[in-house]
């Protein structure tokens, strides 16, 4: 469904009505904006960019070692993420906005609207497919989920010589595990991996705003999934900016392995051969499984007390 009137449906719940308000002011800001202009101009592109399977990268024999990582716990990809590529955590079928939605991928939609129209076109994105789009951003926001809310109008006067507004968003789903404990296969690794990938390869080399990919309803394993992306980055060529969302003690774990991969040049592929070692353990492990991250510092030689 790609009609606007999902938001005005009849809703007894008074959570979710707020909710539908503070979603209808940035859409009505938004027609406010481009409807005041004697002469519309500017120009938003959608780039469905696919990479034939026999071009994507042999993980075990990637030499390159991790690119540069800021993470924190505070900011967000939308805010603190200007001028980066900004990672929408998206579904195989783009934007659920209009729906009852509103987490990540639906709050960036309503940041930039043009992005809506992305819904009249998008089919099902394979697994080495991405969707690229670079407009403009019209609204604040602040809050998630239940907490959303339409803060004011935002200036988005940088340009670049398309006449674009400089913000560039790459739409890429993470599997959903229904069973958390799927995520743990080799070939669930690769192709994420390769999603990643897909996603984060090409002109310009800026850096990588993103955060915890897949780690929601999709329930993926954030430090999985944190050094899947740092991976992919890598052979991309890209540095990272990763926002963990509030939590403090995750955004201290991850910038300490990317702290000991670094020292130690840990390559992507040594570090791929390390995530196929956990799988064949974490597959056959009678007890509690053991934690990932413990078992690459074992394997480089790193120990816990040295932390």
């Amino acid at each position: 469904r790609s009609a606007f009137s999902c938001l005005f449906a009849d809703e007894k719940d008074p959570a979710k009505l707020a909710q539908k308000a503070q979603k209808l002011r940035a859409i009505f800001h938004y027609f406010n904006t481009v409807t005041n202009k004697t002469i519309p101009d500017g120009l938003v592109t959608f780039e469905r960019t696919s990479i034939q399977k026999s071009q994507l990268p042999k993980w075990k024999k990637q030499k390159k070692t991790l690119t540069n990582l800021h993470i924190s716990p505070e900011g967000s990809i939308e805010h603190e993420g200007t001028g980066m590529l900004q990672v929408e955590f998206a579904s195989n079928y783009i934007g659920g906005v209009l729906g009852s939605g509103l987490v990540q991928e639906e709050i960036l939609f309503f940041m930039s609207p043009e992005l809506i129209v992305a819904r009249l076109f998008t089919e099902k994105l394979a697994d080495n497919e991405c969707l690229k789009i670079t407009g403009t951003m019209y609204s604040f926001t602040s809050g998630y989920s239940k907490t959303f809310s339409w803060v004011g109008p935002y200036n988005d006067c940088m340009k670049d010589n398309w006449k674009r507004r400089y913000r560039q968003i790459v739409a890429i789903d993470a599997l959903d595990f229904k069973n958390p404990k799927d995520q743990y296969t080799k070939e669930n690794i690769k192709r994420e991996l390769n999603k990643a990938f897909v996603g984060f390869h090409g002109k310009p080399e800026t850096a990588i705003a993103t955060g915890n990919w897949g780690c929601g309803a999709f329930n993926g394993d954030p430090k999985l999934k944190a050094l899947i992306q740092l991976m992919a980055a890598a052979v991309a060529g890209r540095d990272v900016a990763y926002f963990t969302a509030g939590n403090k003690e995750l955004a201290k774990e991850i910038q300490r392995m990317h702290e000991i991969l670094t020292i130690n040049k840990v390559t992507v592929g040594k570090l791929y051969k390390l995530l196929k070692k956990f799988c064949g353990n974490y597959t056959h492990e009678s007890g509690s499984p053991i934690d990932l991250y413990k078992l690459i510092r074992e394997k480089i030689g790193q120990k816990d007390n040295l932390l």
